[in-house]
């Protein structure tokens, strides 16, 4: 028949066995641990060239969801100054700081200063539980994902920054802070 198509010749592919499925989940696996580990070392160089937020350094921007509803960023309180509290209820020296940070709170809420608490790796019952026992009023929210605490570079909990109004970090504590601490780095921002 003069209209028939020519077949192509077989070929020998492989037949697919037990252990050439081996193989081919064996390389999968290898590609994503490569890939995995590729990604990490990027995000490592990444955080190794971004600077950890200092003294005279803007302070990185965040989005919060805060535990009583909403959401605060910290460009929305641009224009006043801000203390910026990283805490966990699981640290033991964040009990002792609680209420220097509530007391200084209380004193400062209406002269235009904002406080916030990040809770970072923390359950919301048990921050909530911490925040209820030791009186604490001032806004507070999770960490979700880390990427607040990431984005500061923090070395543990707890630890402190404020912020100016215009953004620029003017002190930070790495441990607990107390009252006097905070009332000197927020009379000269007050004035």
């Amino acid at each position: 028949m003069a209209n028939e198509i020519p077949l192509a010749p077989a070929q020998d592919v492989a037949p697919v066995t037990p252990s050439n499925r081996g193989r081919n989940i064996a390389l999968v696996v290898g590609l994503a641990i490569i890939g995995s580990l590729l990604l990490v070392s990027l995000l490592g160089l990444r955080q190794a060239n971004t600077p950890r937020p200092e003294v005279g350094r803007l302070a990185p921007a965040f989005n919060m969801p805060l535990f009583d509803g909403g959401n605060v960023a910290l460009a929305d309180l641009k224009g006043k100054p801000v203390v910026v509290n990283f805490w966990a209820s699981w640290c033991i020296p964040c009990v002792d700081e609680a209420p220097e940070l509530e007391k200084t709170w209380q004193a400062y809420k209406d002269r235009g200063v904002a406080f916030l608490g990040i809770d970072y790796v923390d359950t919301e019952p048990k921050a909530r539980e911490f925040m209820q026992r030791h009186g604490i009023t001032y806004p507070n929210g999770p960490d979700l994902g880390s990427r607040i605490s990431y984005d500061y570079r923090i070395k543990g909990v707890p630890e402190t920054f404020v912020i100016d109004k215009d953004g620029v970090v003017r002190f930070v504590k790495i441990g607990p802070t107390t009252a006097d601490e905070l009332r000197s780095a927020l009379e000269p921002l007050l004035r």
